[in-house]
């Protein structure tokens, strides 16, 4: 079993997947035939991770209820009720400290991907730093011809360009120091927190996903995973 701990975050409302939210927590909706967040764990499980931490607070009887102490998956689960909504980082002030002596795994508990964690963990670890935030490549195009000009003077005109830029995929790896910046019951998100350790001059690394991954955050995405029937098991 691996040293690391996990730490899903599972304690949003949801309000963009309402009504669906209305009566179950987000991260209890089904994609296939079981809870997203139940996928997640049956694949970080078979991925080797043994101590998990679930952050809940929007219905959380029923998480609570659902997995348990995570004996039916071979893993151990333990909560971090948030008395109110602390922020995708604000978690991290919840834990008990003294428990982390590895790199921890956070991940948003509303997502489906393919990523191995595995080669997640060793690219951290070979490339040190205080964190490693996962990114996808998100491509826009403008609908338009753009002009680029100098006062008067058209200089190009460049037709429909694609803009390409990382966003932020929900999956961290963070150093033990920097999960102890985290007060408790101190609200903040995790790019707020990378954004001030890079401001402080520490290293933040990141590690491009190319596997599927999909954030089921709105109806559009939710509908998109049950059509696509994603199968994350190991190949």
């Amino acid at each position: 079993p691996k040293p690391n701990l996990v730490l899903l975050m599972a304690g949003g409302f949801g309000r963009r997947l309402y009504p669906l939210t209305r009566d179950i927590p987000k991260p209890l909706l089904r994609v296939g035939n079981k809870p997203i967040l139940e996928s997640i764990i049956e694949q970080l499980a078979e991925a080797g991770f043994q101590r998990f931490f679930l952050a809940v607070h929007y219905k959380s009887e029923q998480v609570r209820t659902h997995f348990g102490d995570g004996s039916n998956w071979g893993v151990t689960i333990e909560y971090l009720e948030e008395g109110k909504p602390l922020g995708t980082a604000g978690a991290l002030g919840l834990l008990n400290h003294d428990l982390v002596d590895a790199p921890l795994l956070m991940m948003n508990g509303d997502l489906l991907t393919r990523l191995s964690f595995n080669q997640l963990l060793e690219y951290h670890v070979a490339h040190g730093g205080v964190a490693t935030m996962c990114v996808r490549e998100y491509n826009f195009q403008i609908p338009y011809g753009v002009v680029q000009g100098d006062g008067v003077l058209v200089q190009g005109i460049v037709e429909k360009p694609v803009q390409k830029y990382f966003v932020n995929a929900g999956i961290y790896v963070l150093e033990p120091r920097l999960v102890k910046q985290c007060n408790i019951e101190q609200s903040k998100d995790m790019p707020d927190l990378l954004q001030a350790n890079v401001e402080a001059g520490a290293q933040v690394n990141m590690f491009p996903i190319h596997e599927y991954w999909l954030d089921i955050g709105r109806m559009e995405e939710y509908e998109r995973a049950q059509v696509e029937g994603v199968d994350l098991k190991s190949r």
